[in-house]
């Protein structure tokens, strides 16, 4: 057994004692169920730990994530985990997080092949390809990625709005907001860029359905 290994089974023993000593009921009441008000679909960058960056307990955040944090319609999974977040959960929020520096952004701004994730990130060229007129404008290449990042969390923002999920949840009158957030890797601070739905009011009336 590495070193590595058994410190992170070291470390599940440290921290259920942690959890215990403040409160012996902690995986009791945990086991019981769950309630978390947020679903929570970020980027699989293992720097971007969805609980830890919002302080939040185990139990409070549902999670999704995959490469660059994107909300892909024919992807069975993170449809899945929508489904129940919206109908079974009931979450009343819904925060899709960005990060600065993102390598699934990154390599979507280049032409390298990269294997079977190529496929993945041709998603994330479409957009380019809607904004490149504002992305090609800006000179520096720090500031166009960044800028990148923030409208690929935009263009997954209203992609979620866009689904059968959200579109019935909101004509049954159900409590639900979608955020856009972005993460700083070198600051620890996330933002949120404004980009908030709480109806389809926003959306073309192509995404608006009747149900």
């Amino acid at each position: 057994m590495n070193d590595f290994y058994k410190k992170i089974l070291d470390n599940n023993k440290k921290w259920v004692e942690e959890q215990l000593a403040i409160d012996k009921d902690f995986f009791k009441d945990l086991s019981k169920g769950q309630n978390p008000p947020l679903l929570w679909i970020g980027c699989s960058d293992s720097r971007v730990p969805a609980n830890e960056i919002i302080g939040a307990k185990a139990g409070e955040v549902f999670v999704h994530r995959n490469i660059a944090n994107m909300v892909v319609h024919s992807d069975m999974n993170m449809l899945s985990v929508l489904d129940y977040a919206v109908n079974v959960l009931k979450v009343e929020h819904v925060i899709v997080c960005g990060h600065y520096g993102c390598g699934g952004v990154k390599a979507a701004m280049g032409n390298s092949s990269l294997g079977i994730i190529d496929n993945w990130i041709r998603h994330i060229k479409n957009e380019y390809r809607l904004h490149q007129d504002e992305l090609n404008a800006i000179k520096d290449e720090k500031e166009r990625f960044n800028r990148f990042v923030e409208i690929n969390v935009y263009e997954q923002v209203f992609n979620l709005a866009k689904t059968s999920i959200v579109q019935s949840a909101w004509n049954s009158g159900q409590k639900l907001s979608i955020h856009g957030w972005v993460y700083g890797l070198n600051s620890g601070y996330v933002t949120d860029l404004g980009y908030n739905l709480s109806n389809n009011d926003d959306l073309d009336l192509t995404y608006q359905m009747q149900f």
